[in-house]
């Protein structure tokens, strides 16, 4: 007789047992009755995502404890794979977890937000695209995919499926492909687990691949790091803001106004937290036919222009809806480079 299949909360109650097996080598007890579990997931097919939630300062040399604790839940029948993630530890009079967090001075030396106020705008393909382009003009550029419930960059990049290493001090390696420095919290996670965060943890999330991650040196900063942000003006735009020092950031829109409205609102997030605004990038401006080349105007035609003439930032430029880009994004390509190459010399000048 086959063994009968758990049901996912079943599987969670056999993990945590399991996890009620991991101590915790500086505290001298278990993982669990410490508290130190959260966000666990369990999905039909056995996969497992859950956090431990630890003090920053023992981050780094709790590396063997969250692989413990991997194996641990791992070893339960019906597990096919597991994933957990250190996280900062919440603080009772901290409800966000981050106050006791200290601003992070990085060995980067501009920090640029790619953000746009709703999904669906191809903001991860102009952030990808933009890196490229500010790359080959020389700069030694990072990014990093900020898009924690939607990561992205893993595909576009052609990194999908790998996963970065450690160095001696703890910090992750950022991977690389097209001459950037690449890192995304889709590297750590199973493509098909859902992800159900609360800010905090999506606070922490961001704040610990900042600061987590090996971008560069004191000696040999990295020129740029683009940040991919996810959509809407929330927990990870204010990490951004309130933790590192934002160079600016760049807006990104489709023409039609039910976008723009919320590209504004991402304009003034930014502003009232004092993050510069580089620019409104219109994307999707013009479809371009991929059999003869005809031009037409979809979701209509210089709405962002218009809206950056309005709120008085720069508008850094119109980026076709165009078969060739998707394409190219899609696997792993960059695309358009005579188009984002203008616009990152006016992000960024030579």
């Amino acid at each position: 007789m086959k063994p009968a299949v758990l049901q996912p909360k079943e599987l969670q109650r056999e993990i945590m047992e399991a996890l009620g097996r991991v101590n915790d080598p500086g505290r001298g007890r278990d993982i669990v009755s410490l508290g130190m579990i959260s966000g666990l997931q369990v999905t039909a097919d056995g996969n497992v995502i859950f956090m431990i939630e630890v003090d920053p300062a023992r981050g780094a040399k709790l590396e063997p404890l969250r692989q413990e604790a991997e194996h641990a839940a791992a070893a339960v029948p019906g597990v096919r794979k597991v994933t957990a993630v250190l996280t900062a530890q919440k603080a009772s009079n901290d409800p966000h977890g981050m106050e006791k967090n200290p601003k992070l001075e990085l060995p980067i030396k501009n920090i640029i937000a790619v953000a746009s106020g709703k999904g669906g705008v191809g903001k991860s393909t102009v952030a990808m695209n933009l890196a490229i382009a500010l790359g080959k003009s020389g700069k030694s550029v990072g990014l990093l995919d900020a898009d924690i419930y939607g990561p992205s960059v893993p595909k576009m990049s052609g990194l999908e499926g790998q996963r970065p290493k450690q160095n001696d001090d703890g910090k992750l390696i950022p991977l690389e492909a097209h001459g950037l420095k690449i890192m995304s919290i889709g590297f750590m996670l199973d493509k098909e687990a859902p992800l159900v965060w609360r800010g905090p943890m999506v606070q922490t999330a961001v704040y610990q691949m900042l600061r987590d991650v090996e971008w560069g040196t004191e000696e040999n900063k990295l020129d740029v790091l683009i940040v991919d942000m996810p959509p809407g003006t929330g927990d990870a735009q204010l990490t951004l803001a309130q933790k590192v020092p934002v160079t600016g950031a760049v807006i990104v829109s489709t023409p039609q106004d039910i976008a723009l409205i919320d590209a504004r609102k991402a304009v003034a997030m930014f502003q009232k937290v004092n993050v510069k605004i580089l620019g409104i990038i219109e994307n999707m401006s013009t479809h371009v036919c991929s059999n003869c080349g005809h031009e037409e105007h979809i979701f209509g035609h210089g709405g962002a222009k218009r809206e950056a003439s309005s709120l008085g930032v720069p508008f850094l430029g119109e980026i076709p809806l165009d078969a060739a880009i998707r394409k190219n994004s899609d696997e792993g390509k960059s695309a358009a480079q005579d188009i984002f190459s203008k616009i990152s010399q006016a992000v960024i000048p030579a």
